[in-house]
């Protein structure tokens, strides 16, 4: 809002409200006047007209004629034409009401509505004292009033209002009309001086709009006069040339901040082929923290080629078709690990090993690697329907997932470092991805992992040893669980639960898998019996399920053969 405004609205209302302050004194003065006159002159009438009418009942009385009729009629007959004879103007009327609200006596006609009568009736009643004012055949009438008993009248003296309040309404539209006019004149003046006052100030910001538009800070803004907008011109060109000095060291930094910038673009650039960009932000970020290892919780995967040197041999005459299916085949992996917030640590050969969790840690890291799992081995069969298109030979993988404390860095010396994970977590992962060819299973995840795994799923007041629940997954999905063995890896005295995870069953291995992990509860409590039938109905609705059918046989052999008492039922791998 432009200051000459800002004025008007400020003193305007001032102007206004004196005016209408003024005339308001003005109009009530009048009406007080109008009023007063109005009082004496019914005060007047209503007195004589009172005298008048109990003078004539008087002699009725004295000449002992109030019990005649004829003669009531006659001293009412003269009442009325004494208020005929005071009547003034052809507006004014004089007339009497019955207790039933009925005109008994009137100087001229008048027609009381229907709408009028009771609220007239009830104002009489009140017998209050001074003028009243009310409807009275369509009109509105100032009047007095007195009830005479005698007669049973209320005897009414009415004017219409407009008759003595006219000039006052006058008044009223003069009011208007002048205030209408002094606001339109104070608004002209208010214009004209506050432009007067403002112009100078107008000027200076329109070169200041110049300047900043142009961007050339060697102008100036003209000082007009010895007074504040002086004085605001005067310290703007101060500001400018203080401006100008900064604005040269600023073209300076910006120029070199251009060229950094694009030194690290280049870096990014490159890097990231070798480091994932989570890392090289939090280089970037904070370099100094890159060189402190940390402990955390992560899911670590490893995942490998079943086969690999076979299929090398099958490429032998081709490398170049091989390294082309080995590209494919990364692509297709690596997407999909960091598209779920994983870090590709390294390539081992044609393995990849992976983790989520650092450097930055999400929520849903644990899960965001099962997931990634279950997505590699779908992605595979894509690539193997184009290996199949192009007449060379599939690829088949085996992974593994655990999660637990390991210690995350840059690990090396200071020529060659790896930002890269360490620990025994690490090692039982790869262990476990070896473990999917012991137990013909494309996915394993390690008992602390299905643990983390139960603790995000809605439902986690399910027991934790009972592999038959589903986690939740962002979009709805559910992942079904299978206890397959409790194994101690190669190296390892302590025993640790596998598992194997889907994504969806058919009905039969819905049934299955239920009776499968309700199958291993019995084999722990050493009731092999049992639990070796319940294995038998998993093999007859899987016949082909290798690791159902190999507890059978265990369970089969155990009875027969129970294992020792200390027995806790760990199987101890002699290879990797």
């Amino acid at each position: 809002m432009k200051i000459r405004l800002k004025i008007i609205l400020v003193v305007l209302p001032l102007i206004i409200v004196t005016l209408c302050i003024a005339q308001a004194a003005s109009y009530f003065a009048a009406l007080n006047g109008i009023n007063k006159v109005t009082r004496q002159f019914f005060d007047f009438k209503t007195g004589e007209l009172k005298k008048y009418t109990e003078n004539q009942w008087s002699l009725l009385v004295e000449n002992d004629y109030a019990g005649r009729p004829d003669m009531v009629a006659a001293a009412k007959s003269a009442v009325e034409s004494y208020a005929q004879s005071i009547i003034l103007s052809d507006t004014e009327i004089i007339f009497a009401l019955d207790d039933a609200g009925n005109i008994s006596m009137g100087t001229s006609a008048v027609e009381i509505l229907s709408a009028e009568q009771a609220p007239l009736l009830a104002m009489l009643n009140e017998e209050t004292e001074g003028l009243l004012q009310a409807a009275i055949g369509g009109r509105d009438r100032v009047f007095r009033a007195f009830y005479f008993t005698p007669f049973g009248w209320y005897i009414i003296l009415s004017e219409e209002r407009a008759a003595f309040y006219r000039e006052a309404d006058a008044i009223t539209a003069q009011t208007i009309i002048m205030l209408i006019s002094s606001s339109l004149v104070a608004v002209a003046l208010l214009f004209f001086f506050s432009q007067f006052l403002t112009g100078p100030l107008g000027r200076v910001v329109k070169a200041m709009n110049k300047i900043i538009g142009s961007a050339d800070l060697s102008s100036r803004v003209e000082v007009e006069y010895r007074d504040e907008t002086g004085t605001l011109a005067h310290t703007f060109n101060l500001m400018i040339g203080e401006l100008e000095k900064a604005w040269k060291e600023i073209k300076r930094y910006a120029f070199q901040a251009v060229l950094a910038g694009k030194k690290e673009q280049r870096i990014r650039q490159i890097f990231q082929k070798y480091v994932p960009k989570d890392l090289i932000d939090k280089f970037f970020a904070a370099p100094e923290s890159m060189l402190v290892g940390d402990n955390r919780e992560l899911a670590i995967l490893f995942s490998d080629i079943r086969g690999f040197t076979t299929i090398s041999e099958s490429f032998s005459n081709a490398p170049d078709k091989l390294v082309e299916s080995l590209n494919r085949y990364f692509s297709a992996q690596v997407d999909i690990i960091m598209n779920r917030n994983g870090i590709v640590d390294k390539y081992i050969g044609d393995a990849i090993m992976a983790f989520w969790g650092a450097p930055v840690k999400h929520g849903d890291d644990a899960l965001q690697s099962v997931l990634s799992g279950l997505d590699m081995i779908d992605a595979l069969d894509t690539f193997n329907a184009y290996q199949r298109s192009a007449g060379q030979c599939e690829f088949h993988i085996g992974i593994g997932i655990a999660f637990g404390i390991v210690t995350v860095g840059n690990i090396g010396s200071e020529r060659k470092m790896d930002y890269t994970v360490i620990g025994d977590m690490v090692n039982l992962a790869s262990r476990m991805e070896g473990l999917t060819k012991t137990y013909h299973s494309e996915l394993l995840i390690s008992e602390t992992l299905y643990a983390e795994l139960q603790k995000k799923r809605p439902d986690s007041a399910a027991p934790a040893g009972a592999a038959t629940g589903t986690g939740a997954v962002p979009d709805g999905a559910a992942l079904h669980y299978r206890l397959l063995d409790t194994v101690a890896v190669k190296g390892k005295s302590r025993g640790v639960k596998i598992y194997t995870v889907k994504r969806s069953l058919s009905p039969n291995e819905e049934k299955a898998w239920a009776i499968h992990n309700q199958a291993m509860e019995l084999y722990y409590r050493r009731n092999f019996r049992e639990g070796a039938e319940k294995f038998r109905e998993v093999v007859t609705l899987l016949p082909e399920d290798f690791n159902a059918r190999s507890l059978f046989n265990r369970c089969a052999a155990y009875v027969t053969s129970p294992p020792p008492a200390e027995w806790d039922g760990v199987e101890v791998m002699k290879t990797k």
